[in-house]
């Protein structure tokens, strides 16, 4: 009896030993050696370890697990795209803008300086008398290139042939008022004295059968105001005025403007435009004394536009950013440059109880083949 407690005994201590150091150097050769070990130029068998000689693989399988099961565009979506973070972002972009920016006290200069531009209203200036420069360079150029016919609109053109009738019309009648006055008499009576003193001989020959020239310009101004009132006078200036504007219309501007000083014309410009602009004055206010409203216009319309916009634009793009992220390649780099030691301490420092009944497992497993063994060695001899 006592050699079959023995052989039992014996049998089960032998088999727990070697199930539990089974189990003990198979979790040890997971990650141990680090690296391979040679006798000469023979590689050692089971080195390295299981997971350092599939390290490539490991990562290459935990950068796809990552991608497809842990990081996907639909946790992304469901974590960070829903009502309850667009709304978040709303009230956190509208305390910002509203305390940092619009409800601030510092004037629209201090934040241009903040941004790094100094000297604003001289450079405004500056562009302004540039562009006033330029401007008025093209319009010359225009001049000395181009006719009233083509810088004049079509409608304007059209307006002034309309009124050609009434600039005649308008001159006739003012003719007759003129010749029909005293003044209109004095100066048909001159310019008949003038007329015969040029004349000599002849000319007092006339004034001895016509008589003084008083006389004679009382019959010379009916004749002037009959010549002014006949209907063919009309016809006749309206006929000479029209080809006068046509010709006029061909002839470049500047031939009409030559020896005209724009300088002058340009300076002052200058000086309107940056009186009226005042923009060293208008620099010293804040945004609000601009925008009294623009809090409520932010919170009640802009911000929500904005971030309804922005979460839509990121939720459509989110599948190529995540691509381009290349999160697989990521995480396989990381992997691939974390040394295989600590690896092995943090898996290790996680799964130490877990490892530890694996051992007794195979102890026990052990022991109890032993057991098995010793009553069929018992029994068979």
């Amino acid at each position: 009896m006592m050699d079959f407690i023995w052989t039992i005994t014996f049998m089960a201590v032998v088999g727990a030993a070697i199930g539990s150091v089974t189990n003990h150097f198979a979790i040890k050769m997971l990650f141990r050696p680090h690296e391979a070990k040679y006798i000469g130029s023979w590689r050692i068998p089971f080195t390295p370890g299981l997971i350092p000689k599939r390290r490539d693989e490991l990562a290459k399988q935990l950068g796809n697990t990552v991608i497809q099961h842990l990081l996907t565009p639909d946790i992304f979506k469901k974590k960070y795209f829903n009502e309850e973070m667009k709304n978040k972002a709303a009230h956190f972009l509208t305390e910002q803008l509203n305390d940092k920016i619009f409800q601030s006290d510092k004037t629209i200069n201090d934040w241009l300086k903040l941004a790094g531009l100094e000297s604003v209203p001289t450079i405004v200036k500056g562009k302004i008398e540039e562009q006033v420069d330029v401007q008025f360079s093209q319009l010359k150029t225009r001049f000395e290139k181009e006719t009233i016919r083509q810088l004049a609109p079509i409608d304007w053109q059209q307006k002034a042939d309309t009124k050609v009738g009434e600039i005649v019309s308008y001159i006739l009648l003012k003719g007759e008022d003129f010749f029909e006055s005293d003044e209109g008499k004095q100066t048909v009576k001159n310019l008949i004295d003038d007329f015969l003193s040029t004349k000599g001989t002849l000319g007092n020959m006339i004034q001895m059968f016509m008589g003084e020239s008083s006389s004679l310009a009382g019959k010379v101004q009916p004749e002037i105001l009959k010549f002014l009132r006949a209907p063919g006078t009309k016809n006749m200036l309206e006929k000479i005025v029209r080809s006068e504007w046509e010709k006029l219309k061909d002839r470049p501007l500047n031939e009409m403007m030559e020896g005209f000083d724009f300088e002058p014309i340009v300076k002052n410009v200058k000086v309107y435009l940056t009186e009226q602009l005042a923009i060293e004055e208008r620099l010293d206010y804040s945004f609000l004394h601009y925008f009294p409203g623009v809090t409520g216009w932010t919170e009640s319309y802009l911000i929500p536009k904005v971030t309804t916009f922005a979460f839509q634009e990121a939720e459509t793009k989110l599948e190529e950013v995540l691509r381009k992220m290349k999160l697989e390649d990521m995480v396989k780099e990381q992997v691939d440059t974390f040394p295989v030691s600590r690896l092995e301490e943090i898996v290790l420092g996680i799964s130490k109880r877990e490892f530890k009944m694996i051992t007794i497992l195979g102890g026990v497993l052990g022991g109890l083949i032993g057991i098995i063994q010793g009553l069929i060695v018992f029994f068979t001899t």
